[in-house]
C-alpha cells in the first residue's frame, strides 16, 4: 500500500503514537517512541517489548495510531519481525548513534494494509 505524503509526514512528526497488538495473551497497547520509514514500510524498534513481541509472533496484525492535537490516523498493518538483515543493521547503527544507552533487540517492519482517519474534524 502506498501511503500519502501527508500521512507519512504525520507518522514521522506526530506528538503521540501507540501500537496495539492482540493474541491469546490478550490485548496490549504500548507507546511508540521511535519510528522510521523505509520506502512504504514503517519501522519500529524493539528496545523493551515483551507482550508486544509475544502477540505479534502469534498474530502479526497490528494497529498503529498517531496523532497531534485532534488530527490523527490509524494504520492497520501486518508485521515482519527481524533480528538480522539489511533493514535491521541500518536501524541498529542509526539507533546506536541516537540512543547509545538502548539495546536494539529487533525491529518491527509494518506493511500497511489500511489507513483510517481518526481526526475530530
Amino acid at each position: 500500500m502506498i501511503l500519502d505524503p501527508h500521512i507519512k509526514e504525520l507518522l514521522l512528526t506526530a506528538q503521540s503514537k501507540a501500537l496495539a497488538t492482540y493474541s491469546e495473551y490478550g490485548l496490549n497497547v504500548v507507546p511508540v517512541s521511535v519510528l522510521r520509514m523505509i520506502d512504504e514500510d514503517i519501522i519500529l524498534v524493539n528496545y523493551f517489548m515483551d507482550k508486544t513481541l509475544k502477540n505479534i509472533q502469534e498474530n502479526p496484525t497490528v494497529a498503529l495510531v498517531c496523532w497531534t492535537g485532534t488530527t490523527g490516523f490509524q494504520i492497520r498493518a501486518h508485521v515482519d519481525y527481524q533480528t538480522s538483515g539489511e533493514h535491521y543493521e541500518l536501524i541498529k547503527n542509526w539507533s546506536r548513534d541516537q540512543f547509545p544507552e538502548r539495546e536494539v533487540k529487533g525491529i518491527l517492519i509494518l506493511k500497511p494494509d489500511g489507513v483510517f482517519n481518526i481526526s475530530l474534524a
